[in-house]
């Protein structure tokens, strides 16, 4: 086995510099795009000045950024094998955070499409579900744990072989000052999941290559993002592909939008939220 010393020359001021570049150099593709509308694949009729996230999450990578209300954040399967599973905070309050129980109770929908409102505790929404193109998502499972993937990859650590989502979680969560106990249930996009007659989950895989989906943040945001499999992934092997996050600025769902009105539940959501972001000055 090679050891350490001899992979990286840092014996020197010079050495470390040209190593650390050189790192750099290899780890670019993973890299955010500065300034994000510098990116080479801006999506289709975004203008490039209103960018504000653009970069490509590895595989068995995380990714978080604080974002303003309005703003919208295109995640796209780039080779057909990403897994993308999403936390959001409210970035004013982050006590407030997404609540699934409430995400598929209050539309009376367990599967995620267009429009579906992703809500807090609060009864507030958080971000709505739009532009979706794949189709395959899953509010049911949540994210794998360090348990799952030792059983299944003998391995979980957030910087090893096979990094758990609860793990990634963790290390973009505590970017902002939150901790363990501030990590709900995930939604998960990319990889579906359905409920069978007799109550048992099926897995239903992705749509393939290219297939994206958006979310419109309703109020300033946190938002961490875990690149890894789905807990119920059937291969064996550890297998996620490249993720790509782009995001620009928009505007929020308003009373002009047919889901600010879908039901009397999300009508009630979405008030409740403009009502609380004008307490606030926001809104």
């Amino acid at each position: 086995m090679v050891a350490i010393a001899d992979q990286h020359k840092t014996g020197t001021l010079l050495d470390a510099r040209q190593d650390a570049r050189a790192r750099e150099s290899e780890s670019s593709e993973y890299m955010p795009y500065l300034p994000a509308h510098k990116a080479p694949e801006i999506p289709e009729g975004v203008e490039p000045d209103l960018m504000v996230w653009a970069e490509t999450v590895a595989p068995g990578g995380y990714t978080h950024k604080r974002v303003a209300r309005g703003t919208r954040i295109r995640f796209t399967d780039a080779k057909g094998d990403a897994c993308a599973h999403v936390l959001i905070y409210n970035a004013i309050e982050p006590i407030e955070r997404l609540n699934v129980a409430d995400t598929v109770k209050i539309p009376w929908q367990a599967y995620l499409v267009d429009g579906h409102p992703l809500l807090s505790g609060e009864g507030r929404v958080l971000a709505t579900v739009c532009n979706d193109s794949s189709g395959h998502h899953d509010a049911l499972c949540g994210t794998s744990t360090r348990a799952w993937n030792e059983s299944k990859y003998a391995a979980s650590a957030s910087h090893g072989a096979a990094p758990a989502g609860a793990a990634l979680f963790e290390l973009g969560a505590a970017k902002h000052g939150l901790g363990v106990r501030d990590l709900p249930p995930s939604i998960s996009f990319f990889k579906g999941v359905r409920v069978a007659s007799d109550g048992d989950l099926q897995f239903t895989g992705g749509a393939g290559p290219g297939c994206h989906v958006e979310i419109v943040a309703e109020m300033p945001l946190i938002v961490l993002v875990a690149n890894v499999p789905h807990p119920l992934d059937p291969r064996s092997d550890y297998i996620v592909g490249p993720l790509r996050v782009d995001a620009w600025r928009g505007h929020p769902t308003g009373p002009a939008d047919s889901q600010f009105t879908a039901a009397p539940e999300a009508h009630r959501a979405y008030l409740n939220t403009l009502d609380y972001l004008a307490a606030q000055g926001i809104a």
